[in-house]
């Protein structure tokens, strides 16, 4: 082993621990010595305990500066197992100060390379305090760095948001938890933010009371006249094939006839189906029933039938009131926009739109809508003062899935638009998701910072892999051993990949996702008749 060097203060007390014996682009092989390796587990210094360990990390000296590296892999070389040869990937590099040897002005990325025979020795605290040392840039602190216990990991957010971002791990890792704090985090940064968020189960409203504007299907009140011509294919043809084909065909005729005798469709001349210009459905079901009468054949009349008994169902169905209710007609259009995209925010950045009450067969138009009107906004207010608008999308493997015969493409199309185009005009998406695997390919590589809990499905574990960074393989390959509400952060929002262990949340800012306690629940009795009662009479009036 190489000989000890002269003590020097803080960063550099250590002696080393082995030294480089190979080197290549990306990272490189140590040799170390087995014995120190185990010397240091009893080390004070949290960090320094575990320097060498995997998805820990050494330093290297390199001429006057200090290079981190990312242990990958360890394997013993010998039989006697006090030679062990490890995988390193580069992190970064820093100045070393002259007069305590610690590390300073830490950068991401390396400039030259260590020389085979380099000494490697251990990252202490300070050095990764150097490391993780949040910059001038707008931040937000998320938890602590592993394995310190005061060194804070921090999201740079204009890189965050301006390349979107994934949060992904399995049931039970504290998704929901962690998603809800990155949130009210930025809420805290930038309380006149626009953020709306799309919630599939309920459960970030008990997260965000107070703090942001909630919508269901009792407040929402979106005009079905929102929806341009493929959202309403998908809500009102009910048939298949070359039936599909002749209906469409009909009530893309019909819907241009009913937008056009509305008053601000005057003038236009480039009225398409897809303008967002509101018709009466009355208008629509009567250009539907004239068509229907210049027919030469009453055998032709079925594609009309199917039609107006879709429209009649959707008038009639309580369940579509929020959006198919005749009240909606009037020209809501700004006031829509305004207060589903916080325009002004008002202190309330976040809108959190549960869509957990409406029918599950026009739940992803619905989705599909909200996330079109936040790009087609983006896009059509380029010549004004910029408002950026963030999109979070919950369960985001249902809207996104892998399998392009689903239905649902309307919004699958419009998610994967944003995913590659939206940070050209201030659309920001974040997507969240416990399978990750069945995310539409493609579209987690467009997010530039991955936040990525624990993953017990091999799949994943893959699919996660295959999109990150190179320099992260080390990192990721821990994913499987995370703790609950720990996390590996990695990409454009840190300035190197980082473990963290998120902070605890007040009781009032967690969702409401905790899992029941089946062994002191199943203990308690009582009242379940009146209980039935209740359920059943609310799931009877399908209202809570």
């Amino acid at each position: 082993m190489p000989a000890q060097e002269p003590q020097r203060k803080s960063g550099a007390t250590h002696a080393p621990i082995g030294k480089v014996i190979e080197i290549s682009g990306g990272g490189s092989k140590i040799e170390i010595d087995g014995a120190r390796l185990r010397e240091l587990g009893n080390d004070p210094d949290p960090s320094v305990a575990m320097s060498g360990q995997v998805g820990s990390q050494v330093k290297l000296r390199a001429g006057k500066r200090w290079i981190l590296a990312n242990v990958r892999t360890l394997q013993v070389a010998d039989s006697s197992g006090d030679n062990i040869v490890a995988e390193i990937d580069f992190l970064g590099e820093g100045d070393e100060d002259e007069k305590t040897g610690e590390l300073t002005n830490f950068k991401r990325g390396i400039t030259g390379y260590p020389i085979p025979g380099d000494k490697v020795l251990p990252v202490a605290g300070s050095d990764l305090k150097q490391m993780f040392a949040a910059s001038e840039q707008a931040h937000i602190e998320i938890g602590t760095v592993y394995p310190t216990k005061d060194v804070r990991g921090a999201l740079y957010i204009d890189a965050m948001l301006g390349k979107h971002f994934a949060l992904l791990g399995s049931t039970g890792t504290g998704k929901s938890t962690s998603a809800a704090l990155i949130l009210h985090r930025i809420c805290e940064l930038a309380p006149e933010g626009h953020i709306v968020m799309i919630d599939p189960h309920g459960e970030y409203s008990a997260a965000f009371k107070g703090y942001g504007e909630l919508f269901n299907v009792d407040n929402l009140q979106m005009p079905y006249w929102l929806m341009n011509f493929e959202e309403h294919c998908e809500v009102i043809l009910t048939s298949s094939g070359a039936d599909r084909q002749a209906d469409a065909d009909i009530l893309a005729k019909c819907l241009l006839q009913a937008r056009s005798k509305n008053r601000a469709a005057e003038g236009m001349t480039k009225l398409t189906v897809d303008s967002p210009v509101p018709y009466l459905l009355s208008d629509l079901t009567g250009a539907i029933t004239n068509e229907m009468g210049l027919l030469n054949k009453a055998t032709d009349t079925a594609p009309f039938m199917r039609l107006k008994s879709k429209l009649d169902e959707l008038k009639t169905d309580p369940r579509y009131s929020f959006m198919f209710s005749g009240m909606l007609v009037a020209d809501s259009m700004a006031s829509f926009i305004s207060k589903i995209f916080r325009l002004p925010a008002s202190g309330k950045p976040i809108s959190i739109v549960d869509v957990s009450g409406v029918p599950s067969d026009i739940t992803s138009v619905v989705v599909a809508v909200l996330s079109r009107l936040v790009f087609d906004y983006a896009i059509w207010s380029r010549n004004e003062a910029q408002r950026p608008v963030l999109l979070v999308c919950e369960e985001a493997h249902r809207y996104i899935p892998a399998d392009k015969t689903s239905s649902g493409q309307a919004v699958r199309k419009i998610l994967e638009r944003i995913a590659k185009e939206g940070r050209k005009y201030g659309v920001s998406l974040g997507l969240i998701t416990q399978r990750p695997s069945d995310l539409a390919e493609g579209v987690l590589s467009q997010c530039g910072t991955i936040i990525a809990m624990r993953l017990n499905n091999d799949r994943d574990q893959a699919f996660v892999k295959s999109a990150m960074p190179e320099g992260a393989r080390g990192f990721l390959d821990v994913i499987p051993a995370l703790r609950n509400r720990e996390c590996i952060v990695c990409g454009e929002g840190v300035s190197i990949p980082i473990r963290v262990a998120f902070d605890d949340l007040e009781r009032d800012r967690r969702p409401a996702s905790a899992d029941p306690l089946f062994s002191e629940l199943w203990k308690q009795s009582g009242d379940e008749q009146a209980m039935i009662g209740r359920v059943v009479k609310r799931w009877r009036s399908q209202s809570g």
